[in-house]
């Protein structure tokens, strides 16, 4: 059995030596993303896994991967928005991701990035280094006074929602499906409940078409002023100029941001003081802003897991036994 892992990053390279040293299959790697110019690579392998950020290519790619045998296309990540699921079920290709390689991970940056907003981490570096050491508007509150409003408590923010209920804070959530499990830690309401009342709002939704900009101007101006938003899921579900009008006229406290809408541009690539994207580039701008490059998933366990998930997948549905992360 032989399988070809597309843009592979160099921290991945040992863990799929490992898996390979433990099973029974054959493993090539690249550095390029699967797209029209290199689904060929594919020819002459039984299966298929990538990540990547930006679309896998036209409908031809999956022509093209029907051509060679191959009839799965699996996902060393989460998301899934960059497959063409019509032309992937055209073509017989089974699409798997990976749904949960550890919520832990994610949710302990939305807890970094917390304490940085609610300590003024950012505003305090900004006056420190024009030599402002003043105290002037930089009282913080405390978590365990806080609400904590988490949209989506799926396998991730039913983490980020125990980690702070575990600080004391209150925690409640917006979310279709209700876990029976979550009772003692936090409390369902709907989404216009989270924005008017949290004092920190965090998102967790997939990207859908009816998540796709579901946070813009409506929602921010629901807000406290005094509230702090976070978006560690996928960068799209928010409207990224509302975003910056909102923290511009002072309308929320500030925010943090693990995805951003356009991000494929900008994630995981070394620009070098290149012209970013104008709102990228006032959010960066901004004391009150914190922003990481979707990092919220990369620890090593996180790591490890993604790429164990993904190739398990992949065997399975190469042997015909099927997997439970299906997504087509």
């Amino acid at each position: 059995m032989k399988i070809l892992m597309y843009n592979v990053r160099q921290d991945e390279e040992q863990d799929i030596k490992n898996y390979q040293a433990k099973h029974d299959v054959e493993i090539s790697t690249n550095n390029v993303p699967l797209s029209d110019k290199t689904v060929a690579l594919a020819a002459g392998y039984d299966g298929i896994i990538t990540q990547q950020h930006g679309s896998l290519g036209s409908e031809k790619v999956y022509e093209k991967l029907h051509s060679f045998g191959i009839k799965q296309i699996g996902l060393r990540i989460t998301g899934y928005e960059i497959v063409d699921l019509d032309a992937a079920r055209k073509n017989d290709l089974v699409v798997t991701n990976v749904p949960a390689y550890s919520p832990r991970s994610v949710s302990e940056l939305v807890l970094a990035h917390t304490m940085w907003l609610v300590r003024h981490m950012g505003i305090l570096t900004a006056r420190e280094s024009h030599g402002n050491f003043s105290w002037n508007g930089i009282e913080s509150g405390e978590i365990h006074d806080m609400t904590i409003g988490i949209i989506g408590a799926g396998k991730i923010g039913s983490a980020v929602a125990r980690i702070f209920r575990a600080l004391g804070a209150t925690v409640i959530a917006a979310d279709p499906v209700k876990r029976p499990e979550l009772n003692d830690t936090l409390t369902y309401v709907d989404h216009e409940t989270v924005f008017k009342t949290s004092d920190i709002i965090t998102m967790h939704t997939p990207l859908t078409s009816e998540t796709h900009h579901m946070i813009d101007e409506t929602f921010f101006r629901q807000m406290k002023s005094s509230a702090f938003f976070i978006n560690a899921s996928r960068g799209p579900v928010v409207k990224t100029e509302d975003l910056v009008s909102a923290l511009e006229n002072r309308e929320i406290a500030g925010a943090a941001i693990d995805t951003y809408e356009g991000e494929s541009a900008t994630v995981g690539k070394n620009l070098d003081s290149k012209v970013l994207d104008k709102n990228l580039q006032k959010l960066l701008a901004m004391p009150n802003v914190n922003v990481s490059p979707h990092v919220g998933f990369y620890t090593d366990v996180a790591v490890k897991n993604m790429i164990e998930i993904a190739l398990n997948d992949t065997i399975d549905i190469l042997n015909d036994a099927g997997s439970l992360h299906i997504v087509s």
